[in-house]
Parts: C-alpha cells; structure tokens; sequence
C-alpha cells in the first residue's frame, strides 16, 4: 500500500498528539492510568495486580520493585532497616542473587532517597513478605506490540509500513527516545549502582523490567495511525491499555501480584533541537527530587548545575577536565571569556577578526568575530562568534571553514 499525501499529513498530525503527551509535564493521572494498567493485564489474558503502588520518579519506581522482589527474603526486621530508617548502619537486600539477606552491605549515607521509597510503600499499605511475582512486561508490552506490527505489516507491506513508520514515529522517538528516554534509563543504571552496595544490582536488574509510560508514545502513534487507514485493523485495540497509561502516566512496571506506576517529570526543559538543557538546575525533574542535569544533552553533575550561574575565568582555567570546561566556556560566554581572559588577536580582514587564546590541557580557543552586514531595525549591527579549528590562520579561512570552504573557495557575491 502506498501512502497518499494526506495519509502522511493525518500520520503525522497524530504523531503531533502523542509527542505532545510523551513530553508532558505535571501530575499523572492516577485514576486514569490505573484504569489503563488493569485494562492491559486483561487484554493480555492476565488477572489484574493485587496491588498498585505509586512512586515519584523511575529511580524510586526500580528501588521499590529490588524491595519488594527481595523482601520475602530479608524479614521485616531486616527490611526495616533500609538505609538506616530505624536510625542505625543500613541493614537489608544483600544477597539479592538468592540465599540468606545479610544486610545492605556497602550502602552510602548518600542514599536518603531508598529509606524514603521504602516509607513510602509502607504508607501506601505494604508489609514485607508481599509476594511481587514474576516481570509480566513481555506479555504486557513485548508481545502486543510484535502482534500488531505483524498485522500492520500485513495489510500494508513492508514499504508501506515503512513509509508511515516515518510520518507517523521517527520524529517523536529521536526526540523522546533518543534524546529523553535512552538518557534517562543510562542514568539511572549509573545512580542504582552508586552508593546502594548489594541492592544495586536488583535495582538495576529492574530499570530492564521498565514499561516506558509516556515514552512509549513515540511507538504508539504509528499503529494508532495505521488504524485510522487501515479500514477495520483494530491494531490499538490490544494496546488501548499501555495508551491509556502512556496517556496519564510515567514509567511503570508490570509483574504478577503487583504493579509500580511512576509519576511524570514535574519539569523538562530542552534545547531547540530537542536535548535536555538547562544550566541554572536539573534539566529533567521529578516530584521526589531525582533528576538529570544536562548541558546540550551532555550529562553534567548536579554541583556543575549550582556552579554555572556564578563562574569566573579562574574557574574555568582552572578545570582539568576537558568536557566540563566547553560546559563552563558555553555559559560563561566566549565573548566574555575571550575578554575577561586576554585573548589576542590574530588579525583582521574582510570577513572579521581573529582571536587567540591558550586553554590549558585543551586545544586552544580560537574564534572569528563577525559583524553582521545587515543592520537590526534600530540600526546597530549584531556581532556573530564562531568557534573555528586550531589551525586556522585568518578571519577568513575561519568563515570559510563554517561553510565547509577553503579561504580561496569563499566568494560571496552578498553578505548578509
């Protein structure tokens, strides 16, 4: 099947609907989202969750599962001693691989956050000994999906499928998958092993068992417009109830007796191509106080974040790690540190001038100033800075360079 025009416009005015949900800020919607996690147990022929039990970020959501999948073990002495929420050494979720749990070997004091998770299951009705069951997400969301894509793929061919895969899906999941979702997920492998001593590995096992919420909106949105030009396909009928999940609610997690729902970010905030970016706090937020801090999409450490309002150049000079230090220069300012740290310049011509300065254990920082040709409606003219390599020798070679160009290959007939 060929796709027509307007079946692309009509794909991606869907994908529009879900992109916008997979980005949502704000409380989740708990009733809604419950509704949506019986419906999916029941359309994978599954008895509903005894329990469900809500938790304020994926990082909580993968620690209360590693508490309630080991607790049986641990006793309700051992349990209660999670990270020192009886005041004493951290005792619980050792030997999570199976045999006798000793204690919580090896976890920081850093780890407030875990004694809160499980505090927080305890007010929500849960007593140790509660049995989790086995991960249900293959049949829950693995096997729906690969069984309506099947049918997809059926009624419209492997080009067709393709063709609407695009209009309907590859915008949205390079912006939340690649760009949100992947981050997210590497991130909380890293911060589940930090710190948790022997319950890290079952809390990182866990970020695996991950039903994407919101996130799984980027592949929704395909079969949902593949139903809409697919004349009686039903292909979202076996996944309305990951929708409507995904419609109200964050990550979540899906096993026999129990099911983990998580709440949305309270606040994301990204650059014009679509990273997490913020430097003045985390760039991606939950109501329990997780979050990610992010420069242009680069991971950043949260102390980096609080620093970046109040650099000096002494700072940033000082800085060993290469990485951080292009984090520091972009919100600083190259102008500003270009002038604050005595760069020199290397001449002027047609195209601009030429700075030069040395950054210590870096390549050097060299930059084009370049006025702008075409006055600003008040009549001043914008000065433009581009960072150029090393190696470039005058304003011109630099300009060039930007357009791909040698020196001698840059013949504008008009600036601008």
């Amino acid at each position: 099947m060929q796709l027509t025009h307007a079946h692309e416009a009509m794909a991606s005015a869907i994908e529009d609907q879900w992109l916008a949900a997979a980005v949502q800020t704000g409380a989740a919607v708990r009733a809604e989202a419950e509704a949506g996690v019986r419906e999916a147990y029941t359309l994978a022929g599954l008895p509903e969750p005894e329990k469900i039990y809500w938790l304020g970020s994926p990082r909580a959501g993968a620690a209360a599962a590693a508490i309630l999948a080991v607790a049986p073990e641990l006793g309700p002495q051992t349990a209660a001693g999670l990270a020192g929420v009886s005041g004493g050494p951290a005792a619980g979720l050792a030997g999570v691989s199976g045999g006798p749990a000793a204690g919580l070997a090896g976890v920081s004091a850093g780890t407030a956050w875990l004694a809160e998770v499980h505090a927080d299951l305890g007010r929500q009705g849960w007593t140790p000994g509660e049995p989790l069951g086995s991960s249900l997400r293959r049949q829950i969301r693995t096997e729906p999906w690969a069984a309506a894509r099947k049918s997809a793929v059926e009624a419209l061919g492997a080009d067709g499928w393709a063709q609407l895969s695009a209009a309907a899906g590859r915008r949205s999941w390079g912006l939340v998958m690649d760009l949100i979702a992947a981050r997210l997920r590497l991130r909380l492998s890293e911060d589940l092993t930090g710190g948790l001593g022997d319950a890290g590995p079952a809390a990182r096992r866990m970020v695996l068992d991950a039903i994407y919420g919101q996130h799984d909106g980027t592949w929704l949105s395909t079969f949902d417009a593949a139903d809409r030009i697919i004349p009686g396909a039903g292909l979202m009928a076996p996944l309305a109830g990951l929708a409507e999940v995904s419609r109200h609610a964050g990550w979540w997690w899906a096993y026999q007796n129990v099911a983990i729902l998580t709440e949305r970010p309270t606040l994301l905030d990204r650059d014009n191509v679509g990273r997490l970016h913020r430097g003045e706090g985390a760039a991606m937020e939950f109501p329990d106080g997780y979050g990610l801090w992010a420069w242009r999409g680069m991971p950043i450490p949260a102390d980096l974040a609080a620093e970046l309002p109040r650099l000096t150049v002494e700072r940033i000079r000082d800085e060993s790690n290469a990485e951080i230090r292009r984090v520091m220069l972009e919100h600083f300012g190259y102008e500003r540190y270009l002038r604050e740290a005595g760069a020199r310049t290397m001449g002027s011509d047609e195209a601009g001038t030429l700075w030069y300065l040395d950054l210590p254990g870096d390549e050097p920082l060299v930059m084009v100033e370049v006025v702008n040709s075409t006055p600003e409606p008040d009549g001043t003219s914008r000065v433009y800075w581009l960072r150029v390599p090393p190696s470039t020798r005058t304003a011109r070679e630099g300009v060039a360079w930007t357009f791909g160009l040698t020196a001698e290959e840059y013949q504008p007939l008009i600036q601008t």
